[in-house]
Order: C-alpha cells, then structure tokens, then sequence
C-alpha cells in the first residue's frame, strides 16, 4: 500500500495546488503522511455522514471537493461539527484531503466531468488560465445535433443526480440548443462572458434572482439551466477517483476507490403546490 504522503503527491500532480484560487484553501486538512492507505472515499462535502461512510469502509483518506476550513480557526474541538469530522478522522487514523479551485482549473477538471456526462464534445476552457489556456474554468462544448431547451432540460435532468432542487430553465422551451457552456458549481459570475461566448445555453449552479434577470434580457443571452450546487460537481468523483487509481498502478502501488452516493445537498425537500401563492 501507498502511504498517504505518496497518495497526496499523485493528487498534487493531478490538480496541482498552484491552480488554486488565492482565496480557496487546498490540499491535505488532516492526517500523517507517514501512514499506509489502502482505501481512499472521493465526496463532494466534508460533512459527518460521508467521515461516517469512510469510516465503516475503513477508508484511509477521504478526498473532497470542499474544503472544511476555508477562514482560520482556533480550535478543532469535538464540540462544533467541523471539529468533530477532524476528531473523528484522527482518531480512526484517517486523512482528509480538499482538491477545490484547483479540480476546476484541471484539465480534465469538475466542468470536463459535467461535460461529458452530458454529451458536449470539442470542449475547451470556458475561462482559459493566462499561463496555460488548456487550463481554466467552465467549459464550452456542442451537442451531437441540436436540440429543443425542453429536451436539453431533460438531457440535464436525466444525466445528474436527483436532488431536491431539481433543474430549473430560464427560456424559450422551443430554442434550438446546440453551443453549450457549463461551469460546475456556482457560476453566475461567469455570465457575461458566456454571453459573449455566443452559446445557446449555459449550465452551473446557484443563479441568482437578479444576475439571472438581467442576464435573460440582454441581447443575444443564451438559455441558463440551474441545478444542484452538489449534482453540478459530483460527476468529477469517478473521473478523480480513477485518475488516482491508474496513477498509483503505475507507480506500482494500489488503492482501492470508491465514490460516495450520499447526496450531502443541504436542500433536501421540495414542496409544492397546485395553485401556489399567486391570487386569482
């Protein structure tokens, strides 16, 4: 078995911390690098539920994408819940590893992922890094032929994990879609630049009510299509935990991998209504 020093180097290599944004905090949380690993959990959320999934499997080393400590703190007492996921790791000998904003800027990253699992080919960086333009986030791609929004919609539907949120459409269900943006995670940031991408449609996470608004009345806007923060992310688990166990093979050592299923989205019911609040 690989120790968690020789895990840690092969993620490092596959999404190297360099990439990562000056505000994002990566790399190994918990864990000495010393100690053997032969099971590594890949989640989106560093949360109790998947610690206590790791720990029944008897993983070695959990990888996420979030990080747990993105401001400084003091304490990682067993009295607040993100004290509880270290203690809770350290004392069962387990690591927490967080490959974030540098996942997304990797080539394949956390959009290559989106993409492909709905079926964007000719797919490059939506924001292309200055020093590497094969690096960045999001990713611009096109579907095998065009298609309705509607029918997109339930492309994105069909493709990504269940979750209460759902996927959410802003246009015309009739549009021909056919240029596609994504960007796992949140992406409202990026809207202007997906306008000016000339796309049809653009797939992320946590859209806004007013930069979605105002996005949708500008000349030329592509459809938006909103989903899940956690579904928008959760494809790049298997692509990573793969990377890492081909590597580590060829390295001459092994791991065994497994992605989680827990769907950690903090939205967790959907209610709703025949007629809403809306008066006659």
């Amino acid at each position: 078995m690989p120790t968690l020093g020789e895990v840690v180097a092969v993620l490092d290599e596959l999404y190297d911390p360099s990439w990562t944004a000056d505000w994002d905090a990566v790399g190994l949380v918990c864990g000495d690098p010393a100690n053997e690993v032969g099971k590594v959990l890949f989640a989106v959320d560093p949360v109790q539920a998947v610690v206590d999934e790791a720990l029944e499997w008897g993983a070695g080393l959990v990888v996420t994408h979030h990080p747990l400590f993105l401001r400084g703190t003091h304490s990682v007492a067993a009295t607040t819940p993100k004290g509880r996921v270290v203690h809770d790791l350290l004392t069962h000998g387990a690591a927490l590893h967080v490959c974030h904003t540098n996942a997304d800027s990797a080539n394949p990253g956390v959009s290559d992922a989106l993409a492909d699992v709905l079926g964007l080919t000719d797919t490059r960086p939506l924001d292309p890094r200055t020093d590497d333009p094969n690096l960045g986030t999001g990713r611009i791609g096109k579907l095998p032929a065009p298609e309705s929004l509607q029918a997109f919609g339930d492309r994105v539907a069909n493709a990504l994990p269940a979750t209460a949120h759902g996927v959410r459409i802003a246009g015309d269900p009739d549009r021909q879609v056919q240029q596609v943006a994504v960007c796992g995670g949140a992406g409202d940031s990026y809207l202007a630049l997906v306008r000016s991408a000339g796309v049809d449609a653009y797939v992320t996470a946590d859209l806004r009510h007013h930069p979605a608004s105002e996005a949708s009345e500008q000349a030329g806007a592509p459809a938006l299509v909103d989903v899940a923060h956690w579904a928008s992310e959760w494809p790049w688990l298997a692509v990573a935990a793969e990377r890492l166990h081909r590597k580590l093979a060829v390295a001459g050592t092994a791991v065994e991998t497994r992605v989680s299923t827990l769907r950690t989205d903090p939205w967790t019911v959907r209610a709703s209504s025949d007629e809403g609040g809306m008066a006659r």
